[in-house]
């Protein structure tokens, strides 16, 4: 008896053939050729898996602890579903195993049959619907998926756009709209200004300047503007919805009308009346040239400082346009002047003078006092307003290039009012009819007053609006004497 081993002394071992259907295993004392309870008491039979079994001698002297060591042992068994082939097992609907809609039968070498699932599906083929489609499962795993990560996805983005809209005051203009009847400004969702422009289409923009892109969209089968701001101030943030509902209430024939905000975004969009001639810049600069005689001049004049008058003087509170330039004076179809962009405008919640700390505006048109000491007034639009009118006067941009230079509108204008020979820059349509040029002296004297360095010594724009009324009156008076 060696320990490992079944040599025949104490132990013995035999293969059961593959396929085997019975197996016997009896003790005969007689074949032993001694009495085996004179030898050992101990007479048991193991099947088991091959090799996993190991002769220990301690089994014939130690009661006990081969049963301590069989429960580590184990037995491999083949199996079919009876006796029977597949094709007359199929034969008894009642018995027949393979019940699985996509299951399939499989000889098993003449010693009956088994179940399973055809090629592309797995699960169990002994149940109704047990072999599910691979391919499927897949399917139905990454649909679960992706509904389960869309519907993650919504909630943040709810969450984002729940968060922008109570920063920038949308429950106070909910509550503006609800307590006002006929109050016409609506808050936009995102998805209806995407359907309106086409997803913001490049092919849809109208507009483009240093704080943002104006597209044109239609809403209700009417076209509307819809600026997209780049970028937005601490304070303005703060301070938006505020601002906004002051805005939206702002009544007067020569100001673009806001028709209502997003506020569900990082930046709020703002939705305008559609203007569809274009702005004073393009009347001015554009590629077509035209012939505008100056009363139409001066009438686009004294429309835009109208409405910068209102701004300034009837607005409760006074609202400082802070970015008067020709590109923000649109032209209707009768070509009356629209004063648009707002997007820069500060609310003089505290009187006229404020202090800011970034300096906004447009190069060329911006207050020289309020680059230099960050002092915003009604007169930082004067002097705005001045370059505008001076732009009319000689059909030439704020900054433009002469002989491969760039030089400044305004520098040139005060250095020839300081020559006296102001009529080198203007309009040659109107610098030389003589009789003109008798009103267009008061024109640039006007002019100059609303370029003066200092603020205060700037006109109002009310009397802007009356000087430019009475030159047009002179003008009308001198043409019907023709």
């Amino acid at each position: 008896m060696v320990n490992g081993s079944c040599s025949g002394m104490g132990c013995c071992e035999a293969t059961v053939p593959f396929r085997s259907k019975n197996y016997f295993i009896m003790f005969d004392e007689s074949k032993a050729g001694f009495s085996i309870s004179n030898f050992n008491t101990c007479q048991y039979a193991v099947f088991t898996e091959v090799d996993r079994f190991k002769f220990s001698t301690s089994y014939l002297t130690k009661p006990g602890s081969f049963e301590k060591d069989a429960v580590s042992l184990s037995v491999v068994l083949d199996w079919t579903i009876s006796s029977e082939t597949c094709k007359l097992a199929q034969r008894n609907v009642t018995s027949y195993a393979c019940v699985s809609s996509h299951s399939t039968c499989i000889n098993y070498s003449g010693l009956g049959y088994r179940c399973s699932c055809a090629h592309g599906y797995k699960g169990n083929p002994y149940l109704p619907g047990g072999c599910l489609g691979v391919s499927i499962c897949i399917v139905v795993v990454l649909l679960s998926s992706t509904i389960v990560y869309r519907i993650y996805q919504r909630r943040i983005v709810a969450t984002i756009k729940q968060n922008y809209f109570q920063q920038y005051g949308g429950h106070l203009l909910l509550e503006q709209m609800k307590s006002e009847q006929g109050f016409s400004f609506r808050l936009f969702k995102e998805e209806e200004l995407n359907e309106a422009t086409s997803n913001f289409d490049a092919k849809n923009v109208v507009g483009e300047g240093g704080n943002g892109t104006v597209y044109k969209g239609t809403m209700n089968n009417r076209f509307v503007a819809i600026k997209k701001c780049k970028t937005i101030g601490e304070r303005a943030r703060k301070e938006f919805g505020k601002e906004i509902l002051i805005l939206s209430q702002i009544n007067h024939k020569n100001i673009v009308r806001i028709v209502g905000c997003c506020v569900e975004v990082e930046i709020p969009i703002l939705v305008y009346e559609f203007i569809s001639e274009g702005t004073l810049f393009d009347l001015l600069h554009g590629k077509k040239v035209s012939h505008i005689p100056l009363c139409t001049r001066l009438r686009i004049a004294q429309e835009a400082a109208e409405a910068l008058d209102y701004l300034h003087s009837w607005a409760s509170p006074p609202i400082v346009h802070r970015d008067v330039k020709t590109s923000n004076i649109l032209l209707d179809e009768n070509f009356i002047a629209k004063v648009s962009d707002f997007g820069a405008c500060v609310l003089a919640l505290g009187g006229d003078d404020q202090f800011v700390t970034h300096v906004q505006g447009t190069r060329g048109y911006l207050d020289p006092e309020y680059v230099q000491t960050g002092q915003l007034t009604v007169k930082s639009d004067v002097y705005s307003f001045g370059i505008v009118l001076l732009e009319l006067l000689t059909r030439r941009k704020a900054f433009y290039m002469e002989v491969f230079e760039t030089r400044s509108l305004a520098a040139d204008f005060l250095s020839a009012m300081k020559e006296n020979n102001v009529g080198m820059i203007l309009d040659d349509e109107i610098a030389g009819d003589g009789e003109i040029m008798g009103l267009i002296t008061s024109l640039t004297e006007l002019v100059r007053a609303c370029l003066h360095m200092e603020g205060e010594r700037r006109p109002e724009m009310r009397q802007i609006v009356a000087a430019l009324g009475a030159t047009i009156r002179a003008i009308g008076n001198l043409q019907l004497q023709e």
